[in-house]
């Protein structure tokens, strides 16, 4: 008899616990987000759906303490801004803009938000329109901390590479596509999306990236580089220091993916880097010594 209300305690707690729990993590999530933590992390919050009146998702670090932003539209932009969205996100749709200014009213920056494959993108420009860097995306209640949790939009950013794919573990309907339409590919690596389209990098004399739904239709092929080069995977901790500083600066909050050294008759030509910035997939491509050379959304 002890046994049984003994155990009927332990279940009553491991309940209690277990709402205690989810009431907090909901009451977490609902929080309102102070103006103080926007405004000490730069913030500028995006709205992910058209319908709604709610913004959850903030793009961090638009602006310093002492700066103000303002609306500013398209056709009041920097030229070279509108070159730059059109030459690297081909396809894109103007969402928004803001123009940052200093103590003295001069523009210091501008903030634009495009929506690309689906997913909304934040770029930051200098007052003359040259591209900066894209802006790192946070939910409201990650404004604070290492700016993700665990079953949010952005917590591929602990690190575990949940959204990698084992080639053999593709779906069929992909493999089976992927197999037919491309016969002298060669699988490299796979991922799936959030919206569940697979990413597969493949060489076939040059690298290639291929996107297709998980019904396996294609949604985008992408050739990383025009030459033939030998490629060798090569590891996070291995690329060389200039490639990891211009992409911690350039993507703040990005996930590393996959990268390989191109090589020709033995001698090294430069790094292609696969990476996931918020919810867009990139391949940045670095010449010998490091230095950057092209970025190309592939996703």
């Amino acid at each position: 008899m002890k046994s049984f209300y003994a155990t009927l305690l332990m279940l009553g707690t491991i309940i209690g616990l277990a709402s205690c729990k989810k009431e907090n993590a909901s009451k977490s999530a609902s929080a309102s987000v102070s103006s103080s933590t926007v405004t000490s992390t730069g913030a500028i919050a995006l709205s992910l759906a058209s319908s709604s009146t709610t913004d959850s998702v903030y793009m961090v670090g638009c602006y310093g303490k002492h700066d103000k932003k303002d609306t500013v539209a398209f056709s009041a932009l920097p030229t070279a801004i509108g070159t730059y969205l059109t030459a690297n996100y081909s396809g894109y749709t103007f969402k928004k803009a803001y123009s940052i200014t200093d103590s003295t009213s001069t523009v210091v920056n501008y903030i634009v938000v495009i929506k690309y494959n689906s997913a909304l993108v934040g770029l930051k420009f200098t007052a003359t329109g040259t591209f900066v860097n894209t802006l790192e995306q946070r939910e409201g209640r990650d404004l604070k901390g290492p700016g993700w949790h665990l079953g949010g939009p952005f917590d591929n950013r602990d690190g575990k590479h949940r959204d990698t794919v084992a080639i053999s573990a593709l779906p069929t309907a992909v493999s089976s596509y992927f197999s037919t339409t491309y016969p002298t590919d060669t699988l490299l690596h796979a991922s799936v999306t959030p919206d569940n389209v697979y990413i597969l990098i493949s060489k076939n004399g040059v690298l290639y990236s291929t996107a297709v739904t998980a019904a396996g239709k294609l949604v985008k092929r992408v050739q990383i580089e025009k030459h033939d080069l030998k490629h060798a995977a090569v590891t996070e901790a291995n690329l060389l220091s200039a490639i990891t500083t211009y992409l911690t600066t350039t993507y703040p909050g990005y996930v590393f993916d996959k990268a390989f050294s191109e090589s020709s008759g033995g001698t090294l030509q430069g790094y292609v880097v696969f990476i996931t910035s918020n919810s867009t997939k990139y391949a940045i491509i670095f010449n010998a010594s490091g230095t950057f050379v092209k970025a190309l959304p592939i996703h």
